[in-house]
């Protein structure tokens, strides 16, 4: 029986990964992402960069137990999920914390996200005479309309340059044949004494 070409590594490879990650993306359950956001108010005693240094460590805040204990309550979901779920950006421009919650229900994703930026902004602001600066909540998360997740479309490829990677890296490693190598080089056998006489 004839072997097969040793470009089937890497068409297997291709085929069988862009399959695993094609099935992956169409059994995962849909998240869905939704962010709110809160903004930094210097107060007369303060300046902008006050208020801009104070978005940066409120945004390292909002996921330490004290706020999350509270926002448990207005999320109904316990501080654990809150801790998996829940993700926070600053910017090092402007004095704003973005609060991103993740599941895969979308009223819940935008319940927790306002519940956590609720919660940042009440203990910020019991702190507001001593950093004279108060937090305003910006923008309300509303219930996503798409999933963040990626689905079986993006899923599927990605499982297809991974397979064929991995196809191509056998290739290389795999032992060769006898028959893939080139014909052995020939040695010259030592001279004897009338042919070098006879050179001469």
């Amino acid at each position: 029986m004839k072997a097969l070409p040793a470009w089937c590594l890497l068409v297997a490879g291709v085929v069988l990964g862009g399959v695993a990650g094609g099935t992956y993306g169409a059994v995962r359950p849909s998240t869905y992402t939704a962010t709110s956001y809160v903004v930094a108010v210097p107060a007369k005693q303060s300046d902008t960069q006050a208020a801009l240094g104070f978005a940066q460590a409120y945004g390292r805040v909002a996921t330490q137990l004290a706020v999350l204990g509270d926002a448990q309550v207005w999320a109904g979901v316990p501080v654990a999920t809150l801790r998996d779920s829940v993700r926070t950006a600053t910017s090092p421009n402007a004095p704003m914390v973005s609060v991103s919650a993740t599941s895969t229900r979308r009223d819940l994703a935008a319940d927790m996200s306002n519940a956590v930026s609720r919660a940042l902004t009440r203990h910020a602001n019991h702190a507001e005479d001593s950093t004279h600066v108060k937090l305003h909540q910006f923008a309300r998360a509303t219930r996503p309309m798409e999933a963040s997740s990626a689905s079986a479309a993006v899923t599927g490829p990605v499982g297809a340059s991974v397979g064929g990677l991995l196809g191509g890296l056998l290739l290389l490693v795999r032992p060769r044949r006898a028959t893939d190598a080139g014909p052995a080089a020939s040695v010259p056998g030592p001279a004897t004494a009338a042919d070098a006489q006879r050179k001469l």
